[in-house]
């Protein structure tokens, strides 16, 4: 039984380091990429399908085909190759956004070490903990899909509705000339003014509820605990809520619609 323990630790404790070996090569790549065009943002583009290979790559290691295992799998595969294709097609052809800009000025000559450091690896960092819920659910010997496992993917059915098509709305909105300059603030942005940040955090909340209640350790919650933080109060509502301030109108739909929690708008 001592020897079964000690090998099963050391298989985690293997899969861990290999993950975070994968993790760090990929941002890299990326940093290798960003340095040379110049354009740091680029790393967005990677935040999605890193998860995919991470899903993927941890399920193929230990080879754990249970079906919670291949639910988060399948789900995280969805979601982060969805997200990949938005970002790719928003952004191809398009010049640094204005966060990466903004820092670039700021650092000055050192802007290579500290976007390594601060966007690369920070990112890699970020992924590696919001990936825990496929990470440690796959170093579990077995799992089992529960009923509260299935309210966790119901969970994240609402989740993925919020950002998806929150993000096609929004698309929709832009493509019209009419609507340049204007608010956005039709659909499921009538109802919260982030439905895509809203709809990521819960998605993770819904992953987390599903890999702790088919085996997993209660760690799998700094997952959805650190995207939402993230979202909430670092790099997702603060920055855009800056951004937006000053437009025209802004000002009267954040009275009457909630910042990140969907709700019924105020009545004027």
């Amino acid at each position: 039984m001592f020897y079964v323990t000690m090998k099963a630790g050391a298989v985690m404790s293997s899969i861990i380091l290999e993950t975070m070996l994968v993790i760090f090569i990929y941002f890299l790549c990326f940093f290798i990429v960003g340095t040379l065009i110049k354009n740091n943002s680029i790393v967005d583009i990677g935040w999605g399908l890193g998860f995919v290979i991470v899903a993927w790559f941890t399920t193929l290691r230990t080879a754990n085909f249970y079906l919670p295992n291949i639910i988060v799998t399948v789900l995280i595969t969805i979601w982060g190759l969805r997200l990949f294709y938005h970002i790719i097609k928003r952004n191809l052809g398009k010049k640094e956004d204005f966060r990466y800009a903004n820092w670039r000025k700021e650092w000055g000559k050192l802007v290579i070490p500290r976007a390594f450091l601060q966007v690369y690896m920070l990112q890699g960092v970020f992924m590696f903990i919001v990936a825990l819920p496929i990470i440690l659910l796959n170093n579990e010997p077995f799992s089992k899909l529960t009923l509260i496992g299935v309210v966790g993917i119901i969970i994240w059915i609402i989740g993925f509705y919020f950002e998806s098509v929150g993000d096609y709305q929004l698309k929709i909105f832009k493509a019209n000339p009419e609507n340049k300059g204007k608010i956005m603030d039709q659909g499921l942005w009538s109802y919260t003014r982030h439905p895509n940040y809203f709809g990521e955090a819960t998605m993770w909340w819904g992953l987390g509820i599903i890999s702790f209640f088919s085996g997993s350790s209660i760690l799998v919650f700094l997952s959805p605990i650190t995207i939402t933080y993230l979202l909430l109060f670092v790099s997702g509502v603060p920055m855009l809520e800056k951004s937006f301030a000053n437009r025209p109108g802004y000002k009267e739909y954040a009275e009457k619609t909630p910042v990140f929690f969907p709700w019924f708008p105020k009545k004027d």
